[in-house]
């Protein structure tokens, strides 16, 4: 993605992300995880405020640090890393509220082109998946590298 990002933080396994936003708020540390789903072969993308010293994170966390166009083109960075080491894996994505998952899809779509020339990318909805298309109402998104 064009847009400025983060300094990475990746775990020797590539499955975990660190990083700190700077805004008004101050430096806020972000982890961002990926998890195998009970379906082989599908990793989850979790995000969220990383919780002290833990491998946890809070993804209900609101933290307003003016910031959020590079949070996610920093997190859109840990996909590139992530399925660098994992070349065969789909990634599901959503957010852990409407208006997230709602922030993500906008986010997808401005840069539909650009994610498109590297991965083919998937939206759910009514329950079905299908090619990703603007203007669409998805509830999850599904990634997978070309």
């Amino acid at each position: 993605m064009r847009n400025q990002r983060y300094q990475l933080e990746a775990a020797p396994s590539f499955m975990s992300y660190e990083f700190i936003s700077e805004g008004p708020k101050g430096r806020i540390s972000k982890l961002v995880k990926y998890t195998e789903t009970r379906i082989r072969g599908i990793y989850n993308l979790g995000f969220g405020d990383k919780l002290g010293d833990a491998d946890d994170f809070d993804d209900m966390a609101i933290s307003n640090n003016n910031d959020s166009v590079r949070v996610l083109a920093t997190v859109a960075a840990t996909i590139y890393t992530f399925t660098d080491n994992y070349p065969n894996v789909f990634i599901l994505a959503t957010g852990s509220t409407s208006a997230r998952t709602r922030l993500y899809r906008i986010g997808i779509s401005n840069y539909l082109e650009e994610i498109k020339e590297d991965f083919n990318v998937f939206g759910l909805l009514n329950g079905q998946w299908r090619e990703y298309e603007k203007n669409q109402n998805y509830t999850a998104f599904l990634i997978k590298r070309k």
